[in-house]
């Protein structure tokens, strides 16, 4: 379910004739895709919706080939690309699936601080390229903040020993 034109560069007229008949999500958000402005946002709220329906084994691997695909045609035109997926609704397998074709998997949980106070807390799983320079360093926690004026704020940084 990979659009022909992220991969080849085959005429307008043999990908129509492709794609006749096969008016799915997968060719929708395509659609969608390939009218993105390069350098722009694309978020999907939510995969979780779209990889619930296909539990059948050919209607996942055309939505995991959609994904590999998609993070391809971002990279090349420099889309930065957002996907929402809940954890538990999948099967762990297919989780992991999902996010190993990511390059970056971020996680959000409550977790419980002295006094019994909750706290939201947002860790990265796994950050292509840039999780090796953490852990080389010993970089367990950090503070963040994402606000208006300043964008993405990392402060409070704690080295364990």
């Amino acid at each position: 379910m990979v659009p022909d034109d992220w991969y080849s560069h085959s005429d307008i007229f043999t990908r129509l004739q492709k794609r006749s008949g096969h008016d799915t999500i997968l060719v929708q958000l395509a659609d969608i895709i390939n009218r993105t402005k390069p350098g722009g946002l694309v978020i999907l709220d939510s995969v979780t919706d779209i990889a619930g329906q296909a539990q059948v084994p050919a209607t996942w691997q055309n939505l995991t080939g959609f994904l590999r695909g998609l993070q391809r045609i971002s990279k090349q035109r420099g889309i930065t690309t957002y996907l929402l997926l809940s954890r538990g609704i999948l099967e762990s397998s297919q989780e992991k699936e999902i996010s190993e074709i990511a390059d970056a998997v971020l996680l959000f949980r409550w977790e419980e601080t002295s006094g019994a106070r909750r706290q939201r807390v947002m860790y990265f799983e796994k950050f292509r390229g840039v999780m090796p320079h953490l852990e080389e360093r010993d970089l367990v926690k950090f503070a963040v903040r994402i606000s208006t004026t300043s964008g993405f704020e990392v402060s409070n940084i704690r080295v364990i020993i």
